[in-house]
């Protein structure tokens, strides 16, 4: 090769280098200890529920405060918005008026799960069981024999409120869904992969002692309810106004020989909302006011009134530009957004769905991703190439390493974010997260240096 050919691909190719090769030692370290953080909050969340009680304790102890109507806020005070316990919005107040736009970050905080169905008590066989309605976008395959944990709430005709988490503790018991034996599954192994466990048999197995009783039936599920009642004070109408998750019970923890990756339930997407998290709470006396907003319902269309197809953001926007003598609409057309949600990891043994030259692969760092949608585009906001050049910008000047990615290759891929939902505000937004290997399934893996890589782009991005 001739010096000048050299010197033209230096130039002129684009450099995929892994992350790894490039960065300090130092910066290295910085991201391994990020992430033993990142590892609390993973068992500590769970549920997005869980999600909103831990971000705001730790809001709460940076000097965040609930937002007020009342009060007159300048810039540097922190506030935060909780909306039904479900999804909360951490604001920093910037020097310049909200009128001049706000910098967000969203993410989401629900993950897929087992839901249990509003009469899901039941007894069959002398054994007690639960039944499920899956949330979200699950290979139903992958749940059987998987310790879970019951995560939620029973909310009471009195107005009150039981917070309810049993397997979490190593002392806890466990629950589980059984699956055939193989000696047994001829039948069940003719059935397609999707079908191989189906959803009315994703039945959790909760209890087999009798109550003691030589008379009467369903003498197991009373000794449920029983016990149930004795913990928490419930009957089984209970259940009706109850919202409990069934969730993997194993906790989170380093993945590989090296240590440079992080295996847990749930990093789809709370890798981007711990960032973004984390971010927010750095952010000091910003330019524009920040805004980073954790929402729930994204694994299922953002529907309902805590997820981003609602006006919550809008209304937040607005407080916080009327509380400044402002107008909303103008506050929302000078905004933009990092929409935080991940991508999926390129997986050699998996690599045929993908396009190579436009895979995200770990430890390459952040990813940024123009669209995702469906085959032509569907579903998508696909980000405008003009703000697409002032992200680019933003993360080359701060040295903080990233790649681009598409979810697979055109006509197999397809997925959705948040992002089509604020950029139907007229916000500019882009999505930039963590690849992300094994997503929505009870076990997830992602690399930790692309964790640190997102958290410095969300802080870079919120601070200005």
């Amino acid at each position: 090769m001739s010096d000048l050919t050299k010197e033209l691909k230096e130039k002129l190719f684009l450099k995929r280098k892994n992350g790894l090769l490039t960065a300090s030692e130092e910066e290295i370290t910085k991201a391994n200890d990020y992430c033993e953080g990142y590892k609390s909050f993973l068992n500590s969340a769970k549920t997005e529920r869980e999600a909103v009680k831990t971000a705001v304790a730790l809001a709460e102890k940076n000097g965040f405060t609930p937002f007020d109507r009342s009060k007159s806020y300048k810039s540097g005070d922190k506030i935060y918005f909780n909306n039904r316990g479900k999804t909360v919005a951490f604001a920093v107040i910037g020097e310049e008026p909200c009128e001049s736009g706000i910098n967000i970050t969203a993410a989401h905080i629900d993950s897929p799960r087992l839901d249990l169905k509003p009469n899901p008590l039941y007894e069959e066989i002398e054994l007690g069981l639960f039944k499920t309605h899956y949330y979200g976008g699950i290979k139903k395959y992958q749940w059987p024999t998987t310790p879970l944990s019951l995560h939620g709430v029973f909310a009471l005709k009195d107005g009150s409120v039981i917070d309810v988490n049993i397997g979490e503790d190593e002392n806890d018991p466990k629950f589980v869904v059984n699956d055939l034996l193989p000696h047994l599954a001829s039948e069940q192994s003719k059935r397609t992969l999707a079908e191989g466990i189906k959803g009315e048999e994703l039945n959790v197995l909760i209890g087999s002692r009798p109550f003691k009783d030589d008379e009467g039936s369903e003498l197991v599920k009373l000794n449920i309810l029983k016990i149930l009642n004795e913990k928490y004070g419930i009957t089984e109408t209970d259940f009706l106004s109850a919202e409990l998750e069934m969730v993997p019970a194993f906790k989170s923890c380093d993945i590989g020989f090296d240590r440079s990756m992080i295996g847990s339930y749930g990093q789809d997407d709370r890798v981007c909302a711990y960032p973004a998290l984390t971010a927010i709470m750095n952010v000091k006396n910003p330019k524009k006011t920040a805004l980073a907003i954790l929402a729930d319902k994204e694994e299922i269309g953002s529907c309902g009134n805590t997820g981003l197809e609602s006006d919550f953001l809008a209304h937040i926007i607005g407080d916080l530009t009327k509380m400044q003598g402002g107008d909303t609409s103008v506050a929302i057309r000078n905004s933009a957004c990092l929409s935080a949600d991940v991508n999926a990891g390129l997986d050699p043994t998996f690599s045929d769905v993908h396009e190579r030259k436009n895979a995200s692969m770990l430890n390459y760092g952040v990813v940024v991703t123009k669209y995702t949608g469906a085959r032509g585009k569907s579903g998508t906001s696909d980000a405008s190439a003009e703000y697409v050049a002032k992200i680019r910008d933003l993360l080359d000047k701060n040295g903080i390493i990233w790649q681009t990615g598409e979810l697979g290759k055109v006509d197999i891929g397809g997925g959705g974010t948040v992002a089509v939902y604020i950029a139907n505000m007229g916000i500019d937004v882009v999505d930039l997260g963590v690849p992300v290997l094994s997503m929505h399934a009870p076990f997830e893996t992602t690399a930790k240096f692309d964790v640190y890589m997102c958290y410095r782009a969300m802080y870079t991005f919120m601070q200005g």
